[in-house]
C-alpha cells in the first residue's frame, strides 16, 4: 500500500484528490490547520508522524493580484513551504510532487511552452512558484516531480468557472478578455494524472492540462451555454470580448499559457480529455 500525503486539503485540487483515491493508495489529506507548510515545525511533525511514500503539495498562495503587494506571504507559501516539504521528504525517504503553474513563463514563445524552456515569470506569483520548483528539485533531485498546469477549475472553490457563474447570475452583460489563451483544466483530469504519475514514479519537470486551446472569452461563452441549457441561469447574459488592455490587473498575465505536455503523455499514455468534454462532466456535478 502506497502512503500518500496531500497538503492543501480544502483547495479545489486537494478536495478532488482526497475524493478519488485509486486502489492501492492510502491517502491522508491535511488542511492548513493540520499542516501549515509555512511552518517548518508543522511540516516536520506531520511528515515524521505519517511517514508517507509520496507527498503531493497542492497548498499554495494563489491570489495572483494580491501577491503583488504581499510578496512575503506568497514566497512563504510557494517557495519556503515547498522547501520545508522537500527537506522533510528527504528525511523520510519520500518522493514529492510539487504542483506548479504556467505563470513561470512570460507567454511570449508563440508556441506551447516545453518543460525545458527557460522560465521568465512576469509577476510575483509566478516568481514565487518558480522559487518553489527550484528548491524542490535541488533538494530531492530524481525524487521530485514538478508538475506544471494551467487554468485549473472545478465545481467547488474559487476559480474562473464559479466566478463566471456568479457574475452571469448577477449581471445582464459581462466583458471577458479574448487575447489570452490557454487550456481550461478540470481537477478531475489533473487528479487522474497525478495518481498515474505516482504509480509510474515519474520525476523531473513535466506539464499537464486538458486537451485543446481556448481564450478566457471562449471559456466564458462555453460556461454560459452550459449554464443556460442546464437551467442554472434565470436569464441569458451577454458576453462581450475585450482586449487585456481594456481590463488592467495589478499583476500582468502571460498572453499565451499553452503548455506542451508531450513528455508526460509519452510516459503515461494519456492523451488528456478535450476541455469542452471535461467541462460537460464538471457541470454534471454542479449542485450534486
Amino acid at each position: 500500500m502506497t502512503r500518500v500525503l496531500i497538503t492543501g486539503r480544502n483547495g479545489q485540487l486537494g478536495q478532488e484528490l482526497a475524493a478519488t483515491p485509486p486502489a492501492g493508495m492510502e491517502l491522508r489529506a491535511l488542511d492548513r490547520a493540520s499542516l501549515d507548510i509555512t511552518s517548518e515545525t508543522s511540516v516536520t511533525e506531520a511528515v515524521g508522524a505519517l511517514r508517507p511514500d509520496w507527498i503531493v503539495n497542492t497548498a499554495a498562495y494563489t491570489a495572483v493580484d494580491q501577491a503583488e503587494q504581499a510578496r512575503e506571504q506568497a514566497f512563504a507559501a510557494n517557495q519556503t513551504g515547498a522547501t520545508y516539504l522537500a527537506q522533510a521528504a528527504e528525511r523520510a525517504g519520500a518522493r514529492l510532487i510539487q504542483i506548479s503553474t504556467d505563470y513561470v513563463f512570460d507567454g511570449t514563445l508563440g508556441r506551447p511552452a516545453r518543460p525545458d524552456d527557460p522560465t521568465r515569470p512576469i509577476n510575483v506569483y509566478g516568481a514565487s512558484k518558480r522559487g518553489g520548483e527550484e528548491s524542490v528539485l535541488e533538494i530531492l533531485g530524481d525524487r521530485a516531480l514538478v508538475l506544471r498546469t494551467a487554468w485549473v477549475y472545478s465545481a467547488t472553490g474559487q476559480n474562473f468557472l464559479n466566478s463566471m457563474l456568479r457574475l452571469m447570475a448577477e449581471r445582464e452583460s459581462l466583458t471577458v478578455v479574448e487575447d489570452q489563451i490557454g487550456t481550461p483544466t478540470s481537477t478531475k483530469g489533473l487528479a487522474r494524472v497525478i495518481f498515474a504519475a505516482i504509480q509510474s514514479e515519474v520525476h523531473g519537470i513535466h506539464h499537464w492540462t486538458d486537451a485543446g486551446v481556448a481564450s478566457w472569452f471562449d471559456f466564458a461563452v462555453a460556461i454560459h451555454a452550459r449554464a443556460w441549457l442546464g437551467g442554472l441561469l434565470s436569464r441569458p447574459c451577454r458576453i462581450r470580448p475585450i482586449a487585456s488592455s481594456e481590463y488592467p490587473t495589478r499583476a500582468p498575465r502571460p498572453p499565451d499559457s499553452r503548455l506542451d505536455k508531450s513528455s508526460l503523455r509519452s510516459i503515461l499514455g494519456d492523451p488528456g480529455e478535450a476541455w469542452p468534454d471535461a467541462l460537460d462532466q464538471v457541470f454534471a456535478r454542479i449542485g450534486k
